[in-house]
């Protein structure tokens, strides 16, 4: 699960190119408004190779496609079918965020426990923080984007702030950190 806001869009497509092909699904949630969520979706995909959709109420997680949360929805999982959907909800904004990383990460620290790893890219504010709390308390790691390489150190900033951070690295090494992490090959 991937969170980002200010200058997300060219830290996700470094991230996802190198994840191509792995067995796990892949969440994001960039703040963005309607429509450009679609157009982000699409960008991930035509610049990273890795299949990539905005996500759907009711859509099924799939091994190594990336799903979206729309502008204006929080995206969160719960168990169904023969694993995790995608549920939508315009509950109220989280950290004057909607979508916002927070509900997602929670959701996916519910439903996946110690196996979770989530990703708090560069951004402004501290959408992620309690989010990535409820990760590291099921037993899951979070990786932050360093301070150099974001754009905002905000949301990452506050993660590792926290001690929450497993591990803070460059924006160009937590795509291949992520793959090992996941068991892929480079």
């Amino acid at each position: 699960a991937i969170g980002s806001s200010t200058g997300g869009p060219q830290a996700l497509f470094e991230v996802i190119k190198n994840l191509k092909g792995l067995s796990q699904p892949i969440l994001v949630t960039q703040h963005m408004p309607p429509t450009f969520t679609r157009i982000l979706a699409s960008n991930i995909e035509r610049q990273t190779g890795v299949p990539t959709a905005e996500a759907e109420e009711g859509m099924a997680l799939q091994p190594g496609k990336v799903l979206v949360a729309p502008g204006d929805y929080h995206m969160t999982v719960e168990r169904g079918g023969n694993g995790g959907v995608v549920k939508l909800s315009q509950t109220p904004p989280e950290n004057f965020c909607r979508p916002a990383v927070d509900p997602m990460f929670r959701s996916i620290a519910a439903m996946f426990g110690s196996a979770t790893l989530g990703v708090i890219l560069t951004g402004m504010g501290h959408d992620g923080r309690e989010g990535a709390r409820s990760i590291t308390d099921a037993g899951g790691m979070i990786v932050a984007q360093d301070e150099k390489s974001s754009v905002v150190w905000g949301m990452p900033g506050a993660v590792a702030m926290a001690g929450l951070a497993s591990k803070i690295l460059p924006i160009g090494e937590i795509g291949a950190y992520l793959r090992r992490r996941a068991g892929g090959r480079p």
